[in-house]
């Protein structure tokens, strides 16, 4: 079965000290629920996986399971090590995950390199439903269309592409036209060219935004064949995604929001992380309340 639909890069929720908050997953489950989201993909890089121990990833992972109502659950698990990604894989599936996210390591020099990379790992992890990240920005290695295409007609185990590489249109098309076996293939890049992408072939967003109810909207009126409505409701919201692509600061201003949302209980990020200043809140302050009078969809009061 193809993965489709908008599928939610769910942050990880931290206390004010700095501690995982698992309690607070639940709750956060909840309101990307009522913002539509179909599935979720937790320990991404806007997880901030790599700044959890393996006890607090297989803690994540097994809450976001426990708090989706039954939709699909796909955990990251991208490790240079073969062993600790095979052995996080084993915990997450054990815990009820529906599959894992693999990007290359950084290191891999050439294609060929990549290929034998992912041979080993689905030697490690078996037949288990793969999701194969294409983020060169992250991880520093650059996969062909073709690698991509190889790969797929390679290992089964691969049921989708998340592709998030620049320029992002080209490649998306190039891919969508050579698969020999179509996978799903969902894009990421915080969503910045997310309409143009569905209107290219993509089959959904796996992005995450402090306001996702609108990822939600505008694939709905993809879906539904009204590209008028997707652009008015993503060029309504470009400010907002543009302020938040700015990697691990953007994260910042991102669960800042949230917080303001009453999504997060704390904005906390895990040390190293960028602290937002006065002046930061200020352009947040300024950016909803500008957002407030385009739409009814963002209250004045989170701008306070």
């Amino acid at each position: 079965m193809k993965v489709e639909g908008f599928h939610v890069v769910a942050q990880t929720p931290f206390t004010d000290d700095g501690a995982l908050d698992a309690g607070g997953i639940g709750h956060l489950c909840d309101f990307y629920i009522r913002c539509g989201v179909e599935g979720f993909t937790v320990l991404g890089v806007s997880g901030e996986a790599f700044r959890l121990t393996l006890a607090e990833a297989v803690a994540t992972a097994r809450a976001y399971v426990r708090h989706a109502g039954g939709r699909p659950v796909y955990a990251g698990v991208s490790n240079a090590s073969i062993a600790h990604l095979a052995d996080l894989t084993a915990r997450v599936m054990d815990d009820g995950a529906t599959g894992v996210m693999i990007a290359p390591p950084g290191g891999l020099k050439t294609e060929t390199e990549v290929r034998a990379y992912f041979a080993q790992v689905f030697d490690g992890i078996g037949a288990v439903p793969t999701v194969l990240q294409d983020f060169p920005a992250a991880s520093g290695v650059h996969m062909s269309v073709d690698t991509i295409v190889q790969l797929v007609d390679d290992h089964p185990q691969i049921c989708a592409i998340k592709h998030e590489d620049f320029p992002s249109l080209p490649k998306l098309t190039r891919l969508d036209q050579a698969l020999n076996r179509r996978v799903g293939i969902l894009t990421g890049s915080n969503a910045q060219y997310l309409p143009e992408e569905l209107r290219r072939g993509a089959d959904g967003p796996m992005a995450g935004i402090s306001f996702p109810e609108v990822l939600a909207g505008i694939w709905a009126h993809h879906k539904a064949g009204d590209a008028d409505a997707a652009d008015a409701l993503f060029e309504t919201f470009l400010p907002l995604i543009r302020h938040e692509a700015q990697g691990a600061w953007g994260l910042a201003v991102r669960k800042e929001i949230m917080r303001r949302r009453g999504a997060l209980r704390s904005a906390r990020m895990r040390a190293p992380a960028p602290a937002l200043t006065p002046r930061d809140h200020a352009e947040i302050d300024r950016l909803l309340t500008r957002l407030s009078q385009r739409t009814d969809t963002v209250p004045a009061s989170l701008a306070a």
